[in-house]
């Protein structure tokens, strides 16, 4: 079997189960939060895991990201034993923020274009 298809395996195994080990604590904030992707690296020693912004600011995000740091072990402890693993990656979280990057650059496109189109009228 592949590496690949094997770290592949481990991240979608990972982005179910944290967001049902999510679900288990007494924290709402944290129980809502909406996983976006794992990306395991290291060998699988280390996994980050991208969460959706939603409307968070800057003041809740800063919140979320402090309590997960201090919740990361049950997290590992609910995965190792829905999963039957003896070891489980590190968790490391972050807000996600591709869309917005996405956002910003279809709006440049979208100007350039509006423009080329006024220099060809003149």
């Amino acid at each position: 079997m592949d590496k690949s298809i094997k770290l592949q395996r481990t991240q979608s195994v990972l982005k179910q189960l944290v967001p049902e080990a999510l679900a288990t604590l007494n924290d709402e904030m944290l129980r809502d939060l909406c996983v976006i992707d794992v990306e395991c690296t290291r060998g699988k020693y280390d996994a980050t895991v991208y969460l959706d912004k939603m409307m968070f600011d800057e003041v809740e995000q800063n919140y979320i990201l402090g309590h997960l740091k201090k919740v990361s072990r049950h997290i590992q402890n609910y995965c190792m034993q829905m999963e039957g693993w003896y070891r489980c990656p590190n968790f490391h979280f972050k807000f996600d923020d591709t869309l917005e990057k996405q956002n910003k650059i279809d709006a440049l496109f979208e100007q350039v274009s509006k423009e080329l189109e006024k220099g060809k009228k003149e």
